[in-house]
């Protein structure tokens, strides 16, 4: 705040204003004013250039102009979206007083804060993903903030999933790449950077001690180890310090929140940041959602099934159990056609019960929520009836959507079939349901009775035969007489005016005024009871919280069941098959974003076990070799989500980690060079990959000097087939790295083909065995339309540099001999048959070219 002077100074409504202000000082505050949610001083600057909403400077406070920018109080979710979108948070500060009995300012309190990880309103979440926020407790190191280890806790306020890990804090930015986290609680002594809003803690705020205890509070138990976290105290400080800033934004209880899980090593296949930016798995190389993994697999019904297949897709596990459970479901579902999509007809008309569920514990739940949920819950007996009995996790889905007549009786009773979409319109409890309410709604409909009866008396008695009796919220009821009927008749001595128009005059009759009162106050009042009704009805449903919550899980994995079901029919998947030896092998594999792209789509075969550790890759630029790596990755990684596989078989082994260097990109803010980001991940793999992590690798050595990017390549390679032992695709045009399978037996090389046909070049897009024969990289710039001039010099020198063997420069070639300093000086007839470009040369220059040739003999 820039304002210098003191509270005191300034005009009570002021006053009132900036008292609210201070206890949120980094927070927007919408104080609301009437129709309006107002903005003030510096809010109100910041608030006009984020929204492009107009400033504009009201009165005086303390002797300064008041700048001033403000929202219609009814469409104030919209603003409120865009805010949160660009890391804002913001205080909403509502009229509670009576404006018409107050003395001084409506007294205005804080009814909600709003911050990017913590939306549950349905106008403001994406349903497609999920919204979490998380918290960071770095380990401590003799009293002070250690590097080693990270207590990390994250919460899905709508689900009211809690789930807290330890890591070390080089595995951070995985963890951020996975979550994905919209909100970011720190201590303010912690240095972080993150593509998402940080809020800034104390650090007493994360004291692992208090933590136990509030969570304890929270969860209704002696302590935590019921469940299962109490190795973790990093984590539970995290989890305390999140729980702590959850109640003091929502204010209001939290039992939906009744548990918290604790992540462990080993439980995911890891995917670092790069992988998942690099197999587009949910988001494109340039940030759009299609076409991707995501995209191609998603035809789910719900918003709660597309959450959880994102998911899915994102945490990929290593439990074969799990995984086995939900390759068989979906082949029994995919053997089914009828019922697959029937389930998929009956999950359309449900409602986002997680979401729902969420939000009647918050109690900011709205009345379409509610008919929503009572429809949903209608649907249960028929989803449950449509599930084949498989004796395993379709039967566990059908067990779970057992049916809620008690919840679905309680609401069918009290919400109307289609209720308002706010409470405060009234029509949201059912006819009914409560006599009271039945009794004040029959005042107010018998109005229309009445104002029919007084029209037709009032039009005899005065005989203005188009005089009119009507009603609107700013004047209440009042009779209108136009202004000719008014001039040619006067009106009876107890017309008393109410509003002058232009054409009309409207009045009031002692009659009418009884009346006015005793309808306006039967609708305030009905609209009292109904608010009164509906928070009981809430207090009513929130104990079943928990059991909405399990409901909304299993359709959301019924609906990725369906949905995966159509999709294996659809793209012609295969089940996967998981295998105790070390390996991967996938027959007619193929990557199912670039099939749905093109009309055909080439399959290509993969072996990778313990003798057959290494592919070493070449061939044409163009060639298919980074399609051909990414779609081994995508159909292991399906396979470990559970999901069948493009493919004609696989067998997956045990893959602990999966790791991609791909593409060229270089890091302007942070300082790094694209060669750098290419060595910064290359020396992250060689640091955490195992003998069970798959390892792709494009191109390694490309950013620098050939004989500097070979060596590196070549080091690389080694170290990945003899110390690291992973499994690894390594894609290169170095061709002197293919003699390494001359030296490991492990390795081999593949390549794909591509052949010449007159001046064109056709991809082969075929893995063959063995070393390609050459790049094509100067036919391939031809096709990209590099100017013919550009392309005549390039083959011309590609020719000297063949003939010359590369002459060795400062640096030396690591991998041929040096050619002797006394080779022959080279005959002038190469020198001209260097020069010729047969492309461009006329019959007759063609001929006279010969003659010359000829002439050197």
């Amino acid at each position: 705040m820039t304002i210098a002077r003191e509270s005191a100074t300034h005009t009570p409504m002021m006053q009132q204003y900036l008292g609210i202000k201070a206890q949120h000082p980094d927070m927007l505050l919408f104080y609301r004013m009437g129709d309006f949610y107002e903005l003030f001083f510096d809010d109100a600057e910041k608030a006009a250039r984020l929204l492009n909403i107009t400033l504009t400077t009201r009165g005086s406070s303390a002797g300064s102009p008041i700048k001033m920018a403000g929202v219609p109080y009814h469409s104030a979710e919209q603003y409120l979206a865009r805010l949160l979108r660009l890391g804002e948070s913001v205080v909403i500060a509502e009229q509670v007083g009576d404006p018409a009995t107050s003395k001084g300012p409506v007294e205005r309190q804080i009814a909600r804060i709003v911050t990017p990880g913590t939306l549950t309103d349905s106008g403001l979440l994406d349903a497609t993903r999920d919204t979490l926020i998380l918290a960071i407790a770095p380990g401590m190191v003799n009293a002070t903030p250690g590097a080693d280890t990270l207590g990390v806790a994250w919460l899905n306020l709508a689900a009211g999933r809690f789930q807290v890990t330890e890591i070390p804090a080089s595995a951070l930015p995985a963890l951020l790449a996975r979550v994905r986290p919209a909100e970011i609680l720190a201590p303010d002594d912690f240095e972080l950077s993150a593509p998402c809003a940080v809020r800034r803690l104390a650090s007493w705020q994360f004291d692992p001690e208090g933590a136990q205890a509030r969570l304890a509070q929270q969860f209704g138990s002696r302590d935590l180890a019921g469940f299962g976290v109490s190795d973790l105290p990093q984590a539970i400080a995290a989890a305390g310090a999140l729980l702590d800033y959850i109640q003091a934004t929502q204010r209001t209880a939290l039992p939906h929140i009744q548990s918290i899980r604790a992540e462990r090593d080993g439980e995911f296949v890891q995917l670092d940041a790069a992988t998942r930016r690099n197999l587009e798995l949910t988001e494109t190389l340039r940030g759009e959602a299609a076409p991707t993994l995501l995209s191609v697999l998603d035809t789910t019904a719900t918003g709660m099934g597309t959450r959880l297949l994102r998911h899915w897709l994102h945490h990929p596990l290593r439990d074969r159990e799990i995984l086995s459970q939900r390759r068989d479901a979906i082949g029994v579902l995919a053997g089914r056609h009828d019922t697959a999509a029937t389930l998929t007809r009956l999950l359309k008309g449900c409602a986002d019960v997680e979401r729902i569920g969420g939000r009647i514990a918050l109690r900011n739940v709205r009345p379409r929520d509610l008919s929503g949920l009572r429809d949903t819950l209608a649907l249960l007996p028929e989803l449950a009836a449509a599930l084949p009995d498989d004796r395993a996790r379709l039967t566990a889905l059908q067990a779970a959507l057992a049916a809620r007549p008690d919840l679905h009786e309680l609401l069918a009773r009290a919400i109307q079939p289609e209720p308002a979409s706010v409470l405060r319109e009234g029509g949201v409890i059912a006819d009914g349901y409560d006599a009271e309410l039945d009794e004040l709604r029959a005042l107010t409909r018998d109005a229309g009775s009445f104002l029919l009866d007084l029209e037709t008396r009032e039009r005899a008695r005065t005989g203005i035969g188009n005089l009119k009796v009507e009603f609107n919220k700013v004047h209440g009821y009042y009779i209108e007489v136009s202004r000719a009927q008014a001039d040619k008749l006067p009106v009876p001595d107890d017309y008393r005016r109410r509003q002058t128009l232009k054409n009309a005059e409207r009045y009031i009759t002692p009659e009418l005024k009884a009346f006015e009162d005793k309808a306006l106050s039967a609708q305030e009042r009905a609209l009292a009871r109904e608010k009164a009704l509906f928070e009981v009805l809430l207090d009513s449903l929130t104990p079943h919280v928990p059991d909405l919550l399990s409901i909304a899980s299993a359709l959301a994995e019924i609906d990725v069941l369906a949905g995966q079901a159509e999709r294996a029919n659809t793209l012609k998947l295969c089940a996967p098959d998981y295998t105790g030896e070390p390996g991967i092998m996938i027959r007619a594999g193929r990557h199912p974003v670039v099939e749905a792209q093109v009309d055909h789509f080439i399959p290509n075969d993969i072996t990778l076990s313990r003798s057959r550790q290494m592919l070493l890759i070449t061939g044409p630029n163009m060639g298919g070799k980074s399609t051909y790596m990414r779609q081994v990755a995508l159909v292991t990684l399906l396979a470990c989500c559970g999901l069948w596989v493009p493919a004609a078989s696989a067998k997956i082994g045990d893959i602990d980690q999966i790791f991609t260097r791909i593409g060229a990109s270089d890091d302007l803010a942070g300082g790094r060079s694209t060669f750098m980001v290419e060595m910064t991940e290359t020396a992250h793999i060689l640091h955490n990959a195992s003998a069970n992590s798959l390892v792709l690798l494009d191109e390694i050595g490309r950013g620098t000097s050939t004989f500097d990017g070979l060596a590196l390549a070549w080091a690389v390679a080694r170290h990945l087939v003899s110390a690291t032992r992973a499994f690894t695709l390594f894609a290169t045009h170095y061709f002197e790295l293919t003699q390494l399978a001359q030296e490991f037996r492990q390795l081999a090389n593949v390549h794909l083909d591509a052949k010449e046909h007159g001046t064109d070049l056709v991809f082969l897009h075929a893995v063959e065995e063995g070393p390609a024969s050459q790049s094509y990289g100067i036919q391939v710039a031809r096709l990209a339309g590099v100017p013919t001039p550009v392309i005549v010099a390039a083959r011309r020198h590609l020719r000297e540099l063949e003939d010359a063997q590369l002459k060795p420069g400062p640096q030396g070639d690591l991998f041929a001999a040096h050619l002797p300093n006394d080779a022959p000086p080279p005959h002038p007839a190469l020198d001209q048959l260097r020069e010729i470009d047969p492309d461009t040369l006329t019959p007759k220059a063609a001929l006279d070219m010969l003659y010359a040739l000829k002439a050197h003999l």
